[in-house]
């Protein structure tokens, strides 16, 4: 059902006075907090273990976001990018022993010989959180080529510690058909050891013609993507074109069919590539969104705060402007509601907090971090 809104009322932060409202929403109430603002188009969001977070702004910067919501300068050291279009500063994850040895990994844009690509790079976090250290790229897609669009990107890691990288076909139609080529980065899921090197176990290893980086292929742009908590399998949502969003399972070696077959049609109504949904050979999506929500961002939620949500799949949704929660049984989706919708922000990541709550940024020239957390 719709969300209605049932008070609004005003608390004191620290650093400003941030709005709350109490919300009613299918199954709980939530208090929908503003917990920080004055973020240039935020696109990434990761918590540290104090609870803190670090959130990644499009136009460059890496920020340091403490306990009462005040940002930091920019924290130095992050590689230079390409802002323009859709490219930039994307996504932060840490590695899984960052108690240990404060590993940051960063998404971006990288220019270079014939264009830019998306590249993702990791360095070492200082004690007092003002820089990065033995900053490193340890991944580049290939081939680079001149677009502003379709960069991806999330970084997952795995249950073994390795990584998963979602990568864009960069849109323009002389560059998509690469998504079915092995010979490509473009349009494809990656995987990688914590350090970029290639896992001996990826399905096109030994095949000559194929980058051996490559887990899976036919993918559009990928901004979402998260591990079931039980099977521990790749969950991916991408972006169709003028419909024909995608959840996707993805699986090693498989082809989800960009841009052969495709849910949606090209932005001038023609078909996409054979004009069919689906053929032998390419695996079809679990879910789809005609009209589009623009997927970017999603966790499947573990947390106590909302026993009812466990299990439950939640997306940033873009053109939705809405917080999209989905009910999953098994490897089916059966149903979905929409929150925040009523805020009209872009929301572009999402993170569960420590204490069970999630957390959104919004893409926004004022990208906020908005926290939903129980209504009791």
């Amino acid at each position: 059902m719709h969300i209605s809104v049932a008070l609004l009322f005003l608390a004191m932060m620290p650093t400003a006075a941030l709005a709350q409202e109490k919300v009613m929403t299918e199954q709980a109430q939530i208090i929908v907090t503003t917990m920080a603002e004055g973020l240039d188009h935020p696109w990434g969001i990761v918590f540290l273990p104090d609870h803190s977070m670090l959130v990644t702004e499009r136009s460059g910067a890496l920020r340091h976001v403490d306990l009462d919501g005040k940002l930091s300068e920019p924290i130095s050291g992050v590689p230079e990018v390409d802002a323009r279009g859709q490219g930039g500063l994307l996504d932060v994850t840490l590695h899984p022993q960052f108690a240990e040895n404060r590993l940051v990994y960063l998404s971006f844009s990288e220019n270079g010989e014939g264009g830019n690509s998306t590249a993702v790079a990791r360095g070492t976090l200082s004690e007092d959180l003002s820089k990065l250290t033995d900053v490193q790229v340890i991944f580049s897609q290939k081939p680079k080529v001149a677009s502003s669009m379709h960069f991806g990107s999330r970084i997952v890691f795995d249950r073994e510690g390795r990584i998963f990288v979602t990568l864009g076909e960069r849109s323009a139609e002389k560059f998509r058909k690469q998504a079915q080529g092995l010979n490509s980065h473009l349009g494809k899921i990656v995987r990688l050891d914590d350090d970029g090197s290639v896992p001996q176990d990826n399905p096109f290893l030994n095949r000559s013609e194929a980058l051996p980086e490559i887990w899976s292929y036919g993918h559009r742009n990928i901004q979402a993507a998260a591990l079931h908590p039980e099977t521990g399998k790749l969950w991916e949502i991408e972006h169709g074109p003028q419909g024909g969003d995608e959840v996707n399972i993805a699986e090693a070696g498989k082809n989800y069919g960009w841009p052969i077959v495709s849910h949606g049609v090209n932005y001038d109504d023609t078909p996409v590539g054979t004009g069919k949904k689906a053929t032998p050979g390419m695996e079809n999506p679990i879910y789809t969104w005609t009209p589009v929500i623009a997927p970017s961002g999603m966790i499947f939620y573990s947390g106590k705060a909302f026993p009812e949500w466990r299990g439950d799949l939640f997306v940033g949704g873009l053109r939705a402007k809405a917080l999209v929660r989905l009910n999953v049984e098994g490897e089916n989706i059966v149903s979905e509601e929409r929150l925040l919708n009523h805020l009209g922000y872009r929301i572009r990541d999402v993170a569960e907090g420590p204490d069970g709550e999630i957390v959104v940024v919004t893409d926004e020239d004022n990208g906020r971090i908005v926290k939903i957390a129980p209504g009791d």
